[in-house]
């Protein structure tokens, strides 16, 4: 095998080695990254049930309920709304009207379970994904 042609198949099976280890480092990040998503792609079908995600907007007024150790409420977004069941503490500045982020995933019926609530942590903060969807709703949420 002449010299110029074992450097042409080394080339190609580092490049398919490197395609390789590429391939598992993305698999192995997409399992473990969690998107952000507002209500409004969520009723638009943007996620699935199963699928684990980060859901922001505004505590919906009137809607938080509990029973037991379990609350339920809504997140809106101004255009849409999706309903929420977390079990656990709540952060202490959780209340209706106030921005949030979930963690969890949609089961079969498309109530989004919670498994992480945060509340923003003071009057002007707001996560920039949560704010950026309150402002494409036309709600004001905080810079």
């Amino acid at each position: 095998m002449r010299p110029k042609r074992r450097r042409l198949l080394l080339l190609i099976s580092a490049l398919a080695l490197l395609g390789g280890a590429a391939a598992l480092a993305f698999t192995a990040l997409d399992d473990t990254m969690r998107f952000f998503h507002s209500p409004s792609e969520v009723a638009a079908g943007a996620v699935g049930p199963g699928r684990e995600f980060r859901l922001g907007g505004l505590v919906e007024e009137g809607s938080l309920t509990r029973a037991g150790t379990t609350i339920g409420f809504r997140i809106e977004d101004g255009a849409h709304s999706v309903a929420v069941l977390y079990t656990g503490l709540l952060p202490d500045l959780f209340r209706e009207g106030q921005g949030v982020v979930a963690t969890g995933a949609l089961d079969s019926e498309r109530v989004f379970r919670a498994t992480q609530i945060l509340a923003k942590h003071d009057e002007t903060y707001m996560p920039p994904e949560a704010a950026e969807a309150l402002r494409r709703a036309g709600k004001t949420g905080g810079s």
